[in-house]
């Protein structure tokens, strides 16, 4: 549970997260993940839903999402690249929007889309479990199964790798056909549970 104390000033939250609040609160429904009318049609023709309230007041407000784990990522002025279904809150300070991330969207049936958050604050991620921190480096490139993928930043290249072999279609494969391949310098966030992906059922 996240709980965020406000003097005046906003948070963007998953729609529906608030589990309790003290204090004076308003409520308002965003359109197009709090991205406007252009926000709302890019993120029907993505895939990428994300449903955004603000929240504003004087008080604490906690958030929560299904009992997952939170874990807060702090920004200076970086982007951030995450699902949006592992996205619980930020600050309203914070831009979030769409970017293309080629052919790993496509192995987790999301659409070839991810979200974006960018600016100074920080970020709330949810995951299955704690949110396992990995970090990335010229020297030491890193293969991530789509369905453990929560988010990254830096400066990171990612690719799509098929392990698809003959004994894979005979189904005598490892399970683990599909990976993203992320090399630079930066963090890649994964959690210790992987979600149903397309790549799942090869």
């Amino acid at each position: 549970m996240l709980a965020v104390d406000m003097t005046g000033d906003a948070v963007k939250a998953k729609n529906g997260s608030m589990v309790a609040y003290d204090g004076t609160m308003i409520f308002k429904k965003l359109t197009g993940g709090g991205e406007g009318i252009r926000g709302m049609v890019t993120r029907r023709l993505t895939n990428e839903q994300m449903t955004v309230m603000e929240v504003k007041g004087h008080g604490t407000c906690w958030f929560a999402d299904h009992a997952t784990e939170i874990s807060l990522v702090g920004l200076q002025g970086e982007k951030l690249y995450v699902e949006s279904s592992n996205l619980l809150c930020t600050d309203a300070g914070l831009r979030t929007g769409t970017t293309f991330t080629g052919l790993r969207g496509a192995t987790q049936g999301n659409g070839i889309f991810t979200t974006t958050v960018e600016g100074t604050g920080q970020a709330a991620l949810i995951s299955d479990g704690p949110a396992v921190l990995l970090r990335v480096t010229k020297q030491y490139p890193l293969h991530v199964d789509p369905g453990a993928y929560v988010a990254h930043q830096g400066n990171l290249k990612q690719s799509f790798q098929s392990g698809v072999t003959f004994r894979t279609l005979m189904g005598e494969g490892g399970g683990e056909a599909f990976q993203i391949r992320f090399e630079g310098e930066g963090l890649v966030y994964v959690q210790a549970s992987e979600r149903n992906t397309i790549a799942g059922d090869v």
